[in-house]
């Protein structure tokens, strides 16, 4: 079993800044990108700007 970490998503749709939480094996934009893709579907596409961290 994967290990999962908490993670928070900073990120920019329509030119808006937003937020999310998500858990994830690690912090890479890959992971960002599909968890978001779950998040917003197809609106996933008007993303910008990713930044992970590790959620306090």
């Amino acid at each position: 079993m994967t290990q999962t970490i908490k993670y928070v998503i900073k990120y920019k749709l329509d030119g808006a800044r937003r937020w999310d939480f998500a858990q994830m094996p690690d912090a890479s934009l890959e992971q960002a990108k599909e968890a978001l893709r779950k998040i917003h579907g197809d609106d996933a596409e008007k993303i910008s700007d990713i930044q992970v961290s590790k959620a306090l």
